[in-house]
């Protein structure tokens, strides 16, 4: 955890700290889960992402959650050749672990539907065809972030009074708020983007790749 919050901040805030400076970390609640969370996150809902939202704490969060979606397309920009890695096939509970630059992207943005699917708003999802390999250039991962943020503000057809943080209850049971939703897209970004750059440096190099996210590794 040590490690992790010192990346962490970096990315988030460009705080650094004394190498001999020690980060401890706060067990603040404890969630039992069946889920395999080594291989996915748990479904807790933490007791402060059921507060409602003041307008300033959810334009910080969206923020944050655009800057995530803006360096992982950087990090993938950055990466020689899409399909092409030294990794191996791994299975888990959902299926093959995706092991190029491109399956990562395509996973990644993959959920920015199902997230938003889960507080009622219906968002586009990124694709796996070839033919739209114009829109990955574009940055379809910002793209269709951006969007969705906005369909959420538009009272009309987004949540009314999405300040309020309404508790949905989602798929399998799962618990969400939209303060919930920021979270797990900085979360998840951020995995990823772990396993991108690794892949990188193994597949091409440490040179070759920039350590967008801070990452130490």
């Amino acid at each position: 955890m040590d490690r992790e919050i010192r990346s962490y901040l970096q990315w988030r805030d460009g705080l650094s700290f004394p190498v001999d400076e020690t980060i401890e970390a706060i067990i603040i609640q404890e969630k039992a889960s069946e889920l395999r969370i080594a291989d996915a996150d748990s479904d807790v809902l933490f007791e402060s992402e059921k507060r409602p939202l003041l307008i300033k704490e959810y334009l910080k969060l969206k923020e944050l959650a655009i800057k995530s979606a803006r360096d992982f397309q950087r990090l993938f920009d950055a990466i020689p050749d899409k399909n092409r890695t030294a990794l191996s096939v791994r299975e888990t509970f959902y299926g093959q672990v995706p092991i190029t630059a491109q399956q990562m992207y395509d996973h990644t943005s993959g959920v920015n539907s199902y997230y938003f699917g889960e507080i009622g708003i219906r968002a586009d999802r990124a694709t796996n065809s070839p033919a739209d390999s114009a829109n990955y250039e574009a940055g379809i991962i910002v793209t269709r972030r951006l969007q969705s943020f906005e369909q959420l503000e538009i009272t009309q057809t987004g949540v009314p009074n999405y300040l309020a943080n309404r508790l949905f209850n989602g798929s399998y049971g799962e618990e969400w708020t939209l303060r919930k939703v920021c979270r797990r897209f900085v979360w998840h970004d951020r995995i990823h983007a772990k396993a991108m750059y690794r892949m990188a440096c193994k597949t091409f190099g440490a040179e070759t790749v920039p350590n967008i996210f801070g990452f130490l590794i």
